[in-house]
């Protein structure tokens, strides 16, 4: 048998320095590293034989036995499959799912005559040692940057292992093993919450671990390893654990495997969300048959358990609520094409970030509506109820996780606006002039490629375009102000205000920067700001306003003295020429192709720092644009969410959980971080300003 193991150990070693040398043509620091993960694997193997080993012989059991020879045969077919055959994943996958199975094993199958057998010592240190191995190269391969990471939430390795643990576990009664089986289900939501970066999701690994160590195996009344549990649990961790720092996936890249998935699949995971709810629900009201203090627990229990199915009734109608906008955001997403690249801006055009932050509030208050009845409903005793609730708390915080990150990561909502007036010369007196047959057409055609570029960018950046008036005749100033001040009421379909509004003007303008239109009349950046200030009262939105002109630096400038509103211009201004000194001198229209390409591509190779440029930006922002952030739901925002999403009986509980989630308790810090971030963007402006948006404001 000890030949059998060392010849199937040799040919695994054998065939995996075969393969590294393969890979890596040479010893490298790498190669080094990844020795480790070949040494913990090993020394794993050794620790698991040496303890089946000690404990046959402390029992003669010929089970034991069986499981033993048959763990070695397995091994050696993994082995031939690896390095005959070349069937490397199917190999892998019998080595990760016996390693589960035997450390089941040795976790219970265990007595206190073990504690002085000096194989099993042995067993156990090799076991920790196989777990200090394992983590420092799982470490050393993040720092070195070996590491791949790619969007799932378990890989098949730990699908494996934890599949192997439960399979043990039947060792067990059927009560117990079924209590192993939900925290194997409960450790792998865990380490899913750790992968996707889930803000509860540290606060849910402390919970499991100290719950689990201190009350839960101590509920099962058997007698356990503990050197075992902790390999197994420290091996599934370990990349969780570490990715939580070293991951570099974006929101939408790490929630990948969710996101994509059809909504008649996404509607069906809520079957087995419920199922656990009603589960949990139904075992913490066995706490009604504990008759001491009846006349007070009875009340408390049905009080709790009330409120408990209101927040949870509030959390399915948020959830599949969710599932309803995402699968109108998947259809234009698949409808643009193949790939999930322009789902994070579909979902953001969508107004996906407002309803994420409403939502977020909610599923908090659901978790506390959980913690609560177990609180009270507490059972020590009961193993199932230990693990139903270590299974349901990192679950909701999974979904508290994907709001809270959605709701702080996507963009906002985007409305624009193009007006377009080919009126490249003018008289003294401010009226345009006839041009000759031959400028009207170049002018025609610049001003139809200003709108093009305009269309593209509306259509790249996901805004909403309220549409792009073209008008060679010039707009009364009547027409222009109906037409902006509609624009500027226009609202999300959700109800609340866009979080930003871009108005683009191309077209001719005086020395002091207004806007020249028909009949002698101008537009005053005053009264833009006017209008902005009347159909924005009380609201947190943002105006940009694009100028492609030849005086538009007076706007960039007067901008920067606008108080209480978060107001930006883009402005450029074009080389004068005098004499024939450029073969094509700019016209208006060439800062708008450059600004839009270099928005809308990012291989674009603009360099607004250029010196010479014929063709340089500028922008300014109001004194307050620092203190801008996307629009957060107010009271009458909730209220149409509400009415929208929530039957009636739900308003006192939806409205509780958004003005106690409401509370700023560090307003305090919040002040000192404006003061700074103004003084900063104020005095030392960046030369390129990312509005959030996806495009930028640049500067020469």
């Amino acid at each position: 048998m000890c030949r059998f193991l060392r010849y199937c150990v040799s040919h695994c070693l054998h065939a995996a320095m075969t393969r590294l040398e393969e890979v890596n043509g040479e010893v490298s620091m790498w190669s080094s590293v990844r020795w480790l993960g070949y040494l913990s694997g090993v020394n794993l193997l050794f620790a698991l034989c040496l303890g089946l080993y000690a404990r046959w012989e402390r029992t003669t059991e010929p089970t034991i036995l069986i499981i033993f020879v048959l763990a070695l045969f397995v091994l050696g077919i993994a082995s031939i499959l690896y390095y005959y055959f070349g069937m490397e994943r199917v190999s892998l996958s019998l080595i990760h799912l016996w390693y589960g199975f035997l450390l089941g094993l040795l976790c219970f199958l265990n007595n206190r005559a073990l504690e002085s057998d000096v194989k099993e010592q042995a067993a156990d240190c090799m076991l920790l040692a196989s777990v200090a191995l394992r983590t420092l190269w799982a470490l050393l391969e993040r720092m070195f940057g070996c590491a791949r990471y790619r969007p799932a939430f378990l890989t098949s390795a730990e699908r494996l292992e934890l599949a192997g643990f439960a399979t043990a576990s039947t060792v067990l009664l059927i009560q117990k093993s079924l209590s192993v089986m939900v925290l194997v289900v409960a450790l792998a939501t865990v380490m899913v919450a750790l992968r996707m970066k889930a803000v509860l999701a540290l606060s849910n690994l402390v919970c499991f671990a100290v719950i689990t160590a201190v009350l839960f195996f101590k509920s099962l009344n058997i007698s356990t390893n503990p050197f075992a549990l902790a390999c197994f649990f420290s091996q599934l961790i370990c990349d969780p654990l570490l990715d939580v720092y070293f991951s570099g996936l974006s929101v939408t890249e790490r929630w990948q495997p969710f996101l994509v998935w059809r909504g008649l699949w996404r509607r069906l995971s809520l079957v087995p969300l419920l199922v656990v709810e009603m589960a949990f629900i139904i075992l913490a009201s066995r706490k009604l048959t504990d008759l001491d203090h009846w006349y007070l627990m009875i009340p408390a229990v049905v009080v709790c358990v009330c409120f408990w199915s209101i927040c949870h009734m509030v959390f399915v109608i948020t959830v599949w609520g969710f599932h309803t906008k995402l699968s109108d955001c998947q259809r234009l997403c698949f409808a643009q094409g193949p790939g999930f690249s322009g789902l994070d801006k579909i979902m953001a055009s969508k107004g996906m970030r407002h309803f994420c932050l409403i939502s977020e509030r909610l599923v908090l208050f659901t978790l506390v509506s959980t913690v609560a009845v177990a609180a009270l409903c507490w059972q020590a005793s009961s193993s199932v109820f230990v693990s139903m609730f270590l299974l349901v708390m990192p679950l909701e915080s999974l979904f508290h996780g994907l709001f809270h990150e959605l709701g702080n990561t996507l963009g906002g909502t985007c409305v624009g606006y193009a007006v377009v007036i080919p009126t490249n010369y003018c008289s003294p007196d401010g009226q345009p002039m006839l041009l000759p047959p031959e400028q009207v057409q170049e002018l025609n055609r610049r001003s139809t490629g200003i709108l093009n570029n305009m269309q593209r960018f509306f259509a790249h950046h996901l805004i909403e375009s309220f549409g792009c008036d073209y008008s060679t005749s010039g707009m009364t100033l009547e027409a222009l102000q109906a037409k902006i001040k509609s624009f500027l009421e226009l609202r999300t379909t959700d109800g609340p205000r866009h979080d930003t509004y871009l108005v683009f003007y191309s077209g001719h303008t005086h020395r002091t920067g207004e806007w020249a239109l028909a009949g002698g009349d101008t537009l005053r950046l005053d009264q833009i700001l006017e209008w902005w200030r009347e159909k924005n009262t009380s609201f947190r939105s943002r105006l940009i306003l694009v100028l492609d002109c030849d005086n538009s630096l007076p706007w960039v400038k007067d901008i920067r003295k606008v108080e209480n509103l978060y107001v930006a211009v883009q402005g450029a201004t074009l080389a004068r020429v005098t004499g024939v000194q450029l073969e094509d001198p700019p016209q208006l229209g060439d800062f708008t192709s450059q600004w839009v390409e270099y928005n809308c591509n990012s291989n674009s190779n603009i360099q607004w720092s250029e010196r010479g440029r014929s063709v340089s930006a500028a922008y300014g922002i109001s004194k307050h644009w620092s203190d801008y952030t996307l629009h957060l739901p107010t009271g009458s925002d909730v209220t149409n969410h509400w009415s929208m999403y929530f039957p009636r009986m739900t308003y006192p509980v939806v409205h509780l959980a958004l003005w106690c989630s409401g509370l700023n308790l560090l307003w305090i810090c919040n002040v000192c971080l404006r003061c700074l971030k103004r003084v900063k963007l104020n005095w030392f402006p960046p030369a390129i300003l990312d509005t959030g948006q996806g495009f930028k404001l640049v500067r020469s």
